[in-house]
């Protein structure tokens, strides 16, 4: 069993890739999984200032330190994001920029979508760079929906065409997310990251 965060960055009021989010804290729940959603919204940290690392011991906002606490005790991260002009979302953004160390050596998952066709693959494509750089292994299956409200329904269950595409691409994703999660944890245990 892993201990796995699930990081969602919308902030608009009719949020369709909630659903996204709450079918993966789920699916990777009924496999056993310790499934946690963090809520950029619902955290609701400042827009970037000092890292969490930049402020002295026991000063950084109480919901700064429980979030630093949460990433450090996880195995591994999905990330879901949605694309805004071809971009990320901001709100997911701002959140993962306020810390650094505490994302090291864990692996990371993408989960995108959109209301089109492309299912936020180009935001995938720019988190993927961006979560390496912070000391990730991002794993290669990745998860894109397109046209989501009619792939979820409003309880994050599968419906039409989209939803069974998503059935059957979870397993993969859920498998190589799993794989790099127990041989991180593995290798931390075995011997101490080198920075």
């Amino acid at each position: 069993m892993a201990r796995l965060l699930v990081f969602y960055g919308s902030y608009r009021r009719d949020r369709m890739g909630i659903r996204l989010a709450d079918y993966l804290v789920a699916s990777l729940s009924a496999r056993g999984h310790d499934v946690e959603l963090v809520d950029a919204k619902a955290i609701g940290l400042p827009m970037l200032d000092r890292m969490f690392k930049e402020y002295a011991p026991g000063e950084a906002p109480p919901a700064m330190t429980e979030l630093a606490a949460k990433i450090e005790g996880a195995d591994g991260f999905v990330f879901v994001t949605g694309e805004y002009n071809w971009g990320m979302q901001p709100g997911l953004k701002n959140l993962t920029d306020h810390f650094l160390e505490q994302w090291y050596w864990r692996p990371a998952a993408i989960a995108s979508y959109s209301a089109g066709r492309l299912a936020g693959v180009r935001a995938a494509t720019a988190w993927h760079g961006t979560l390496s750089e912070m000391g990730m292994v991002v794993v290669s299956s990745t998860l894109s929906v397109g046209q989501i409200g009619a792939a979820l329904d409003g309880d994050a269950a599968p419906i039409g065409d989209g939803g069974a595409a998503l059935e059957r691409a979870f397993p993969r994703f859920a498998a190589d997310l799993e794989w790099w999660a127990d041989a991180a944890a593995a290798q931390r245990a075995k011997v101490d990251p080198p920075y």
